[in-house]
């Protein structure tokens, strides 16, 4: 391992959980959520305990949601005993969570997205970009009467409800960054991604697969000056200046130009497309992205980048695996949404947290050093549980928590699931050589921004 350049700001150790989750929880975060709450009287569960507990549940163990009401209530009236008491019975708790508006939780996650940006800092940068993967998955919900008639249910008759899940990850730490929830019948991966362009940080760099692959997704980057990296397939059609060999193709500048957008007289999109040899596999990967430059993002760049792509699937199994995330658990609309929104948040406090504790190096193929979910996990149940056979701190013993690098000797195989379709990997893109006719058109275009913009 190399060492990074400049070492972070030293912070203070966190002895326990509690200490460790007010680096984040901080009471201008706080402040920022009860703006979003409407006015009450001395109401029974305050918005403090309220959220405290409803993130603690989420790393709970048990099998039912009272039983891990429990546990996270316990928790905090032992951490915080100067504070009100909270209600006591689980009953309780979900009338107060159902009358809690969706704006607060939302609001936190925008503030805590704050505090990284604050805690990090430079560590989130990778050779100049911030690369964040994009992809989606569905979560079951219960067979609720209600459930079925509002959220609905995907594919044949006979499946549960279904809310899809869209989450940009960091692919150099591993958190979450932001998400979006929707039906998951319904629900567009690509309508979320535009969305949430308007919570990316600077310098942020979009990694995708070919399932973005869109002109008004892509119109939607440049127009929000977001970098991005995305694997296109035959269904993408390019334009080159000059005839080009794809024998030797590598890199060249293209026009993105789909037929139904040239009839509508909108202009194409400039970029930059990457073929990334396959060494192993007979497929290789085309890549689109608008940063022009090859000393910005070189090919090889490109490749790393594209390969911690894996990281968003990564993501999604700590938080559908090893927090139980693959079925919701409450009943009602309201309780489901305020569910899946602040278990999204409880994971990303949970990789946060393993994620600041790691030291400040990096291996050999310029990925930081990072966390083990599991490991991290298993040290927040020892303080929920009020655990003390070691005298270490909080922030010590997950600083130990590290994922394990070994090199694989034998290929990953999965599992041959029923009715799991089997994956083809998607063909080249269709590469054209522009007509006079069309250069024409593009330079008249050009020339009409140009006045626009004088």
């Amino acid at each position: 391992m190399r060492k990074a350049g400049k070492p972070g700001r030293l912070r203070p150790q966190a002895k326990t959980l509690l200490d460790s989750m007010r680096h984040f929880l901080t009471p201008d975060v706080f402040k920022q959520v009860r703006n979003a709450v409407p006015r009450r009287k001395s109401p029974r569960w305050d918005v403090h305990p309220l959220i405290y507990v409803l993130l603690v549940v989420t790393w709970c163990c048990g099998d039912s949601l009272p039983e891990k009401f429990e546990a996270a209530r316990t928790f905090y009236v032992v951490g915080c005993p100067k504070r009100k008491r909270p209600g006591e019975t689980f009953a309780g708790f979900e009338k107060a969570l159902a009358k809690l508006p969706m704006p607060v939780l939302r609001a936190l996650a925008e503030a805590i997205r704050g505090r990284i940006l604050v805690l990090f800092g430079d560590r989130l940068k990778v050779n100049g970009f911030i690369p964040l993967g994009c992809d989606g998955t569905r979560q079951a919900c219960p067979r609720a009467k209600e459930l079925e008639d509002r959220v609905g249910t995907f594919g044949k008759d006979g499946s549960s409800p279904m809310v899809w899940n869209t989450s940009i990850v960091h692919l150099g730490l591993g958190f979450a960054w932001c998400w979006r929830l929707g039906r998951g019948g319904k629900a567009s991966e690509r309508s979320h991604l535009v969305y949430m362009l308007r919570w990316l940080p600077k310098l942020a760099l979009i990694v995708a697969d070919a399932g973005y692959v869109g002109y008004e997704v892509i119109r939607a980057l440049v127009s929000a000056n977001v970098f991005f990296l995305i694997r296109m397939s035959s269904n993408a059609k390019f334009y080159t200046e000059d005839r080009v060999e794809l024998d030797s193709f590598r890199e060249e500048i293209v026009y993105y130009w789909p037929k139904t957008v040239q009839d509508e007289g909108k202009p194409p999109i400039r970029g930059r497309l990457i073929r990334v040899r396959s060494r192993k596999r007979k497929n290789d990967v085309w890549l689109l992205t608008n940063v022009e430059d090859s000393k910005q993002l070189s090919v090889e760049m490109a490749s790393r980048f594209y390969r911690w792509r894996w990281e968003s699937e990564g993501f999604f199994r700590t938080y559908k695996r090893t927090l139980k995330k693959v079925k919701l658990m409450s009943r009602t609309v309201r309780l489901v949404h305020r569910e899946a929104e602040a278990s999204m948040i409880a994971t990303q406090l949970l990789l946060s947290q393993g994620a600041l504790a790691m030291p400040l190096a990096s291996y050999d193929d310029g990925r930081p050093v990072m966390s083990s979910p599991r490991k991290v996990l298993l040290e927040i149940r020892h303080d929920i549980s009020g655990d003390r056979r070691s005298k270490r701190s909080f922030s010590k013993r997950i600083s130990q928590a590290r994922r394990d690098r070994r090199a694989r000797l034998t290929p990953k195989e999965k599992r041959k699931w029923p009715r799991r379709k089997t994956h083809k990997p998607p063909h080249p893109p269709i590469i054209l050589t522009l007509s006079e006719q069309q250069k024409a058109w593009i330079n008249n275009h050009l020339e009409a921004v140009c006045i626009l913009n004088c």
